[in-house]
């Protein structure tokens, strides 16, 4: 569901004035044009959760060559990145305010992404919650589906048991293979934002996930013998 928030004047100003501008409306049935959306071809990440636009800015600034879709649902976040764009003179970086499981379901076409990142995404920490979670088996598919051959699915949390969870859910599937020996290092391009600072100096341990999504999907790596079972590779 779309989070109204608290809006700040500058913040709504600039969704009045910049989302026209840098804003992506939601398409109705046919995949996003990401050629016509940048006015080039390039690259694209899917952002998932870009939050205020701290980290999303500062990975388009170091990127040019690469083109950024965000998506968010809370608003002032929405306004606070669209105010960054327009400050940084952002031109690979556009925002949409829309469920990103709806985005990537009917918006997004099959191998068309780069990579996909996931930066610390809700914990619903609650058990009784867990199942409003992301990433959820299901919706891994469906990120893993819309990976070029290579191209990397990044998470990142700070919440341990999410993080563990994640871990076995994207290791179960068969799309994606680990860049690392379960959590990676931070990668470089990935900056430290106040709030993770802030988390550190508090113990909370932030947790990596790199994975890739395989040139070839294990069912067609090797043909499988008559002989074998369903259960069986």
């Amino acid at each position: 569901m779309l989070r109204q928030g608290r809006m700040s004047p500058a913040q709504q100003r600039a969704c009045d004035l910049l989302l026209p501008r840098y804003g992506v409306a939601p398409s109705v049935g046919a995949p996003l044009d990401f050629a016509g959306m940048f006015g080039r071809t390039a690259p694209v990440v899917l952002e998932i959760g870009s939050g205020m636009g701290e980290t999303t800015a500062a990975i388009a600034a170091a990127q040019p060559a690469t083109d950024f879709l965000a998506v968010e649902v809370h608003l002032p976040g929405v306004g606070a990145l669209l105010r960054r764009i327009e400050a940084g003179g952002l031109a690979n970086l556009r925002v949409m305010r829309h469920d990103a499981v709806d985005v990537v379901a009917r918006m997004i076409a099959p191998a068309s992404l780069a990579g996909i990142h996931v930066f610390f995404p809700d914990p619903w920490p609650k058990k009784r919650h867990h199942k409003r979670r992301l990433l959820a088996p299901a919706f891994v598919h469906e990120l893993a589906l819309r990976l070029v051959a290579g191209g990397v699915l990044h998470v990142a949390t700070d919440w341990d048991d999410y993080a563990n969870e994640a871990l076995a859910t994207l290791e179960a599937e068969p799309l994606l293979v680990n860049t690392a020996e379960g959590f990676a290092a931070r990668p470089a391009h990935r900056p430290l934002t106040r709030f993770e600072e802030r988390g550190m100096k508090l113990g909370h341990a932030v947790r990596d996930l790199v994975f890739r999504r395989r040139d070839t999907p294990p069912s067609a790596a090797r043909p499988r013998d008559p002989g074998e079972t369903a259960q069986e590779g």
